[in-house]
């Protein structure tokens, strides 16, 4: 029996792709072998690739001018791959919302004059910092579009004079985005696109360059750019699973549809927390994430109860981060309504019993 998972990543697949890729596991359209064989230069892989850009392309509304890479590394390491390809006059400025986003604001520190622009660390990162002041003379700003660990979504795209970056690995398709707003975004599979392994980098074309003098060969954007991200061995199977995805999404009828079906998701499970007087959640509400939702009960030994008592009734991976303590139910595109409902049904539950 397959459970509700609700893990922040990696997360659940939509069970018809995975069935399709049961089906193609053995024999890849007539191949006969399996993606996870096939050479990457092969007519069989070739096909899989190009659909693969494009329908990024069209489901994201990608404009010309932007390149679409996939590559290796996950998004951590374009925490690093950032500054070392747009530092020209070194200096950039991060808001810090996050785990995440500090983490890419530590790494970009050791390659260029980086400023903390504005951070919610003050009231442990429960909002969104707005109306932020930028320096003049920088080459991007940077932030974290959804912060997996606490729950917060940026409902804006900051104005400044320079390219705005933005790691949307835990937002990316689970609503339109309007990429020319951006300079780059950039997103970790693992979240709503396919298994960990493959990393998409969107990219404004006149932003690409040769990089920082020591910026790694594998690292360069145009490195891959130039060469359709086949400069290396891509990470195949990753890259045929979210082709599979971005079919699925797109028969679905596209991110305008997923984000009134993950509105209504979040809903159901926000409104039923604030009608609650049993569990919280802190997060400002303005500023609350469509994918993460994190809240707690009265004190931390029945959130360890609710944690063992829910995997026990199909609920896996609702234990909140480290950092936060708590729960937290990650309902990214794949997680069915059906999920929620029967979670907040054992929300009930368990409330009655424990209050």
């Amino acid at each position: 029996m397959r459970v509700y998972n609700f893990s922040a990543g990696p997360s659940m697949l939509p069970l018809e792709v995975l069935e399709q890729a049961q089906k193609d596991f053995l024999d890849y359209n007539g191949s006969g072998m399996s993606v996870t064989e096939m050479s990457h230069r092969s007519s069989f892989y070739d096909e899989i690739h190009k659909e693969c850009l494009a329908l990024f392309r069209e489901l994201l509304n990608v404009p010309d001018n932007y390149d679409i890479l996939l590559v290796q590394g996950g998004a951590s390491t374009q925490f690093a791959a950032v500054p070392l390809n747009l530092l020209k006059k070194g200096k950039a400025d991060y808001i810090v919302s996050g785990n995440f986003s500090n983490k890419a604001y530590q790494e970009a520190c050791r390659y260029g004059d980086i400023r903390l622009a504005a951070s919610s660390k003050d009231k442990t990162f429960t909002y969104i910092p707005k109306n932020v002041e930028f320096r003049d003379d920088i080459d991007y700003v940077h932030i974290c579009h959804n912060n997996t660990i606490f729950g917060t979504k940026f409902n804006y795209v900051p104005e400044c004079n320079c390219p705005v970056v933005a790691d949307m690995s835990s937002s990316i398709l689970s609503e339109p985005v309007d990429v020319s707003k951006y300079g780059v975004i950039y997103a970790g599979a693992q979240k709503n696109i396919a298994p960990a392994g493959v990393t998409l980098v969107i990219v404004r074309k006149d932003l690409i360059s040769d990089g920082m003098e020591f910026c790694p060969t594998m690292l360069k954007w145009k490195t891959q750019a130039e060469n359709d991200s086949l400069y290396n061995t891509p990470p195949a199977f990753a890259i045929y699973m979210a082709m599979l995805v971005l079919r699925h999404l797109k028969k679905l009828g596209g991110l305008t549809a997923m984000q009134k079906i993950n509105q209504e998701k979040a809903a159901l499970l926000y409104d039923y927390i604030d009608s609650s007087d049993f569990y919280t959640n802190s997060v400002v509400k303005e500023d609350r994430s469509l994918m993460n939702v994190p809240f707690v009960t009265p004190n931390a030994d029945l959130d360890k109860k609710f944690v063992q008592e829910a995997a026990k009734a199909g609920f896996v991976s609702i234990k909140g981060h480290k950092l936060v303590g708590g729960m937290r139910a990650s309902i990214y595109n794949a997680m069915p309504r059906e999920g929620i409902v029967a979670l907040i049904e054992f929300m009930k539950k368990f409330e009655q019993e424990n209050k």
